[in-house]
């Protein structure tokens, strides 16, 4: 009975041992995860930042670029810009109509990829721009008698572009700016 007595108080001994190490070192493993947590933190919120600063040096002249074709779109697709470069004298309205909805279009298309650089407003607003674009001219058609020249055509476009409140495109513009100066 001693000798079961003496065996069961030095397991409880080698139990209580064992107890205090395993409680003492997962102490030093806690201790250290959270002095080395806020230096790995730190090391990880550098590194983040770098990276930031990378893409920010690669990606903001692709954004401003796209600012800056876009806003020659609008430009290009200004009736009062739109109807003198497109001009040629002696030409039908529906030739004009179908002149000025090719250019449109094909400006449109070659500026599409821009979409990627900027914000999701700005590009529905120069959606909008151009489907109105396209409206105004396709409304001023219906409104002339098939045999009209270009510059009746031209004329009606002018006339229902002045009977607008806010000039559309001097607001996509505005738009844009802002966007450009959040940047």
């Amino acid at each position: 009975m001693t000798i079961n007595l003496q065996t069961n108080m030095d397991l409880g001994i080698f139990a209580l041992d064992i107890l205090k190490y395993t409680l003492s070192g997962l102490l030093v493993v806690f201790g250290a995860y959270f002095l080395l947590k806020g230096q790995l933190d730190s090391y990880y919120n550098f590194k983040a930042l770098e990276y930031k600063k990378l893409v920010v040096k690669d990606v903001l002249p692709l954004k401003l670029q796209a600012y800056e074709r876009l806003t020659l779109f609008i430009e290009r697709i200004n009736p009062a810009n739109l109807l003198v470069r497109l001009h040629i004298s002696g030409m039908s309205a529906k030739e004009m109509q179908n002149l000025i909805l090719t250019e449109v279009r094909a400006e449109y298309q070659h500026n599409i990829s821009q979409q990627l650089y900027i914000t999701n407003d700005s590009w529905a607003i120069i959606k909008r721009v151009k489907d109105d674009t396209v409206n105004l001219v396709n409304q001023s058609m219906a409104s002339l008698h098939p045999d009209a020249t270009a510059v009746e055509l031209s004329k009606v476009i002018f006339a229902r572009f002045a009977e607008v409140e806010e000039n559309p495109y001097d607001l996509a513009l505005l738009v844009m700016k802002d966007d450009i100066q959040s940047l």
